[in-house]
């Protein structure tokens, strides 16, 4: 089944010129980038895209993390594009990624792990439209 999904390469990303490898990775496995763009979150942006975090350990630094430079923000497009991507992505802990991942390739730590991607289709309904209008979307 075609779908869309929201991916993000985050500022460890960016700070390290990782933007041209990961997209080459994406591309090379299939996926389409239909929107892209550079962008940085306020802290207060960053709290609206990670509320379902609201409340976790983890909560202030991730959105300390996010707010910290600027992130990718990406639709990917393509069979089963959820999966796939989260499947290139790796695990979020970077020591237990399989080959190959972009996490295993390029993270140095379990917050720093380079990417983002969304989990479901509607976890990634909300990521895209919290990001690209529909004009935005080729």
């Amino acid at each position: 089944m075609k779908q869309q999904t929201l991916a993000i390469i985050k500022p460890d990303g960016v700070a390290r010129k990782l933007i041209g490898p990961v997209v080459s990775k994406i591309e090379n496995e299939g996926l389409s980038i239909t929107a892209m763009k550079l962008i940085r979150m306020t802290k207060e942006q960053a709290k609206g895209f990670y509320k379902v975090h609201e409340g976790k350990p983890f909560y202030g630094s991730l959105t300390d993390f996010m707010s910290s430079g600027p992130c990718v923000v990406m639709v990917l497009e393509g069979e089963d594009a959820i999966s796939r991507y989260r499947k290139l992505m790796g695990a979020t802990d970077y020591r237990k990624a399989d080959p190959g991942t972009i996490r295993w390739e390029y993270a140095t730590d379990i917050e720093k792990n380079v990417v983002h991607g969304s989990d479901s289709p509607e976890s990634a309904a909300f990521e895209i439209s919290y990001f690209f209008n529909a004009l935005e979307i080729v």
